[in-house]
């Protein structure tokens, strides 16, 4: 009885007999699985850059701005404005729908200058509890906190961005700017929190709210001493804003004097919502590249299959002298099979190897390179859809014309040509 390593060494040097046939077979897969990892791998790099962008913004947040109400839904013509104020904040807090509420005083026109520099960053009046509901790291000293609140401190947390203008090299900590000519104490600096060009969050400056209002407040006509620029926040069901959302439209209609079903009023930025809808749209390309990959890896199975058909019609004789010798059907069953099965895994794993590193290498080379996208990286659930299509490859390119080649009698496959 043959043992198993007689029949690989069969497979082996049957294998080396067409060297370039079975490189080309094998090119083939290889490059279909690398490209189908690689493909997978770069839609989940984009969706990891998406989901990091947004996380810049804070996580859970929905952000709401002063906005103008129509006259008629649907209609924009004789459009009253409205400002959001610290009344409107105070509702929203009392809402069982949300879990977090800050308000935020934005101011785009001032002026700062240190002892080495100056710039003109947005200047923003903030509550403590800011940088949890917004991503707000902090590199050296702190942020905001509630004694700076309500004793109307002037007191200043740099972005980086700004730290790095106004500071010129020097320590910021504890030194003093000025703002429109009002003196501050730097207290804090934040960590960079935006990526490649797109750093207009680390321009920022932070002062309290409460000192925002008293100095900087908001600028116009008929605007309330307590309004201000926007009111973020978070719901009490993590990943589900629906409820909330619903609830702070009801209160802001109820305080400004409209209908809140009339969504033409609200001025709002969902991030939960973007999240979900930029997941669904990867979702949606990872089932179609998976499904593409899916079919190449069967196109590849089909070539094989062939090729195996053709090597079971080259190799006749052989066969006929095998079973003349003595070989079972068993035996020439197992030897065509190994090969199918072999050709498709050795291949396949070729392939996976070879995109692993090629990725690998991406990821050294354009990390935290290019705003919004990660680079590609191995995604292990299509890694196994990749070894178990093989596997079925493997099997239906090796069973089929095994049992062709088993099939034949061995008088007749002498007498071939």
């Amino acid at each position: 009885m043959q043992s198993f390593s007689d029949t690989l060494g069969q497979v082996y040097r049957a294998m080396v007999a067409n060297k370039l046939r079975t490189f080309l077979t094998m090119f083939g897969i290889a490059w279909g699985v690398g490209s189908l990892l690689v493909l997978v791998g770069l839609g989940e790099g984009f969706r990891s850059g998406q989901h990091k962008q947004l996380a810049t913004f804070g996580n859970d947040v929905v952000m709401m701005w002063n906005a103008t109400i129509p006259a008629l839904p649907n209609q924009h013509t004789g459009m009253r404005p409205y400002q959001l104020t610290l009344r409107d904040e105070d509702a929203l807090r009392a809402l069982p729908e949300l879990r977090s509420v800050t308000a935020i005083l934005s101011r785009y026109d001032l002026y700062e200058v240190s002892a080495w520099a100056n710039t003109s960053g947005g200047v923003i009046g903030v509550e403590p509890n800011y940088a949890q509901v917004r991503t707000m790291p902090m590199a050296e000293g702190r942020f905001i906190d509630a004694a700076d609140l309500a004793d109307r401190r002037r007191v200043v947390v740099l972005g980086s961005k700004s730290a790095a203008v106004l500071a010129l090299g020097h320590p910021m900590l504890g030194e003093t700017i000025t703002i429109n000519d009002v003196r501050f104490t730097v207290i804090g600096r934040a960590e960079p929190i935006s990526h490649g060009n797109n750093d207009s969050e680390n321009q920022k400056l932070y002062v309290p709210l409460t000192t925002q209002q008293e100095l900087f407040a908001m600028k116009g006509d008929n605007v309330a001493r307590d309004a201000v620029s926007s009111i973020q926040y978070q719901p009490a069901v993590k990943g589900d804003a629906v409820a909330a959302v619903a609830a702070v439209h009801r209160v802001i209609g109820e305080h400004h004097g409209f209908d809140p079903s009339m969504i033409d009023a609200f001025a709002e930025w969902d991030t939960i919502k973007e999240e979900k809808m930029v997941g669904a749209i990867f979702d949606a390309m990872d089932v179609f590249l998976g499904g593409v990959g899916i079919v190449t890896l069967g196109l590849g199975a089909v070539g094989i299959i062939n090729i195996m058909l053709v090597s079971v019609t080259e190799r006749t004789r052989e066969i006929g002298l095998l079973k003349a010798l003595g070989a079972t059907r068993r035996s020439i069953l197992a030897q065509f099979f190994w090969e199918g099965l072999l050709l498709t895994g050795i291949s396949g794993m070729i392939g996976i190897i070879a995109s692993a590193g090629f990725m690998w290498l991406l990821q050294q080379v354009l990390t935290g390179k290019m705003p919004g996208w990660d680079p590609p990286r191995l995604v292990p659930w299509s890694a196994a859809l990749a070894l178990g299509s093989l596997t079925l490859s493997g099997v239906a390119a090796g069973l089929y014309p095994a049992s062709k080649a088993a099939a034949l009698d061995p008088i007749e496959a002498l007498r071939r040509e």
